[in-house]
């Protein structure tokens, strides 16, 4: 059975729409790549997914998941740095959702809290803020409190932007490791290259679905150049929104 399924899907802000109808389906343990244009509406989708953001028609299906089977990433620039929190706290946040807010921190949950934070790379910085942290060692924190979640489906919103190349790799192979533990991965992500090479499905988005299915199938030039198009025709500014096709 799929994770997730989507009928006829829109989605906007205000009643204006920034996915239109989309359809298909993401199978248990899949590996996807969301590409699109700047302002394709990768970021809406996943809002979508997770709850946050309700259809302005059509619906999404969520097999089995509930709100606690979700663990999501934003974007960076959507994380207050200035909130006066420590690492080992915000990443203790990932228990949130099975515990609940006023449900305390066990001896197993510590135990858990600490694995996170060791599994990417960021032991010794528990109790620094976050707001002293660099982009880098941030998108670390961020991954150990999904790591601490555990949730069966995980959804990444540009986990790789503005970060240095060390982090992007090991962030990368720790996607990987989930894939192979048969959790459901989406990614929205720009560099067409790092999709090919690693996952195995991608939907290319500009607003509307340009294709989806295997990577090789799908970011073609032609495909590519088509959602340009699609993208230069809600945005004037074609170069902003461009994906490249090579």
């Amino acid at each position: 059975m799929p994770e997730l399924r989507f009928k006829n899907l829109t989605l906007g802000y205000e009643r204006h729409p920034a996915v239109h109808h989309l359809e298909g389906a993401v199978k248990n343990g899949a590996l996807v790549a969301v590409v699109g244009p700047n302002g394709a509406g990768k970021s809406t989708l996943f809002k979508g997914i997770v709850g946050t953001l309700k259809p302005l028609a059509g619906s999404i299906e969520r097999h089995g998941i509930d709100g606690g089977g979700i663990a999501y990433l934003p974007q960076v620039p959507e994380i207050d740095r200035s909130f006066p929190i420590g690492v080992y706290d915000m990443v203790a946040m990932g228990l949130w959702r099975s515990r609940g807010v006023f449900g305390g921190i066990a001896g197993k949950d510590n135990h858990a809290i600490k694995a996170a934070i060791a599994a990417v790379g960021l032991t010794g910085f528990e109790h620094r803020a976050i707001g002293t942290l660099s982009g880098g060692q941030m998108q670390r924190m961020l991954f150990a409190r999904l790591v601490a979640q555990d949730a069966r489906l995980i959804v990444l919103d540009e986990p790789f932007a503005a970060i240095d190349a060390r982090t992007s790799t090991e962030l990368l192979a720790l996607v990987q490791r989930w894939h192979a533990e048969r959790r459901t991965v989406l990614a929205a992500l720009h560099d067409v290259d790092l999709v090919r090479a690693v996952f195995p499905e991608a939907l290319l988005l500009a607003r509307e679905p340009v294709a989806w299915g295997p990577t090789h199938e799908v970011l073609t030039v032609e495909n590519l150049n088509k959602a340009r198009r699609m993208c230069e025709a809600f945005d004037e500014s074609a170069e902003a929104c461009a994906v490249a096709a090579e």
